[in-house]
Order: C-alpha cells, then sequence, then structure tokens
C-alpha cells in the first residue's frame, strides 16, 4: 500500500451496493444560512464511476417534465445515506440513452434484489 491509499483509506465510508439502473433515494446534507437539513433526491443510476475514495455516480430524475442530473461524490460527508428502492435489469454500465427517452420508453424492466 502506498501512502496515498493509506491516506485515501480513512476517508472511505460504508455504502450500499449501487449500479447503473438502480433507482435511488440519496439523502442529501443542504446548508442553507446557518440552518442545515436533509433533501432527498430520487432518481435512476446512469452512471458508476470506481476508484476508491474518488467514486462517483451520476441521478437522473425528471422534474416538472425537465430532466435533472446530479453527480454524488460516493464517499462524499454531505451524504447523510443512500436507500436503493428498486434495481433494474440493464444491459450496458453508462445509460446516457435514457436522456433521449420519455415517459413509458424510459422505464426499465424491475428485477428483484438479492441482498
Amino acid at each position: 500500500m502506498g501512502a496515498i491509499d493509506i491516506v485515501e483509506s480513512v476517508q472511505l465510508v460504508e455504502r450500499p451496493r449501487i449500479k447503473a439502473g438502480d433507482t435511488v433515494k440519496v439523502h442529501v446534507r443542504v446548508k442553507e444560512g446557518d440552518k442545515e437539513r436533509i433533501q432527498i433526491f430520487e432518481g435512476v443510476v446512469i452512471n458508476y464511476r470506481r476508484g476508491g475514495v474518488r467514486s462517483s455516480f451520476t441521478v437522473r430524475k425528471v422534474s416538472f417534465g425537465q430532466g435533472v442530473e446530479r453527480i454524488f461524490p460516493l464517499h462524499s460527508p454531505i451524504i447523510q445515506k443512500i436507500d436503493v428502492v428498486r434495481s433494474a435489469k440493464v444491459r450496458r454500465a453508462k445509460l446516457y440513452f435514457l436522456r433521449e427517452l420519455k415517459g413509458k420508453a424510459a422505464r426499465m424492466k424491475e428485477v428483484k434484489r438479492t441482498v
């Protein structure tokens, strides 16, 4: 193990296993002025980038007819917790094609998740 790996191993946080196609609820700490609250961002994981402490994932949702994507660092302290709502059977690692799809076409076949 190198010096960088030793420093980064301290920052790792235990998170549930997520993959592209999962619908997740990300509980994010939002600071507004001197107050802090939890905001839930629910959507489909379209990208999961591995890389130890540098891992990140992109969540996409449609809000008021407008597509919204947000990239979260996996081990960031702003994420309080991640809930996996459902899992889908996908054949790609990156689901960027969902950006062009709308309505029922953007749905994916649900699969039972084994924990």
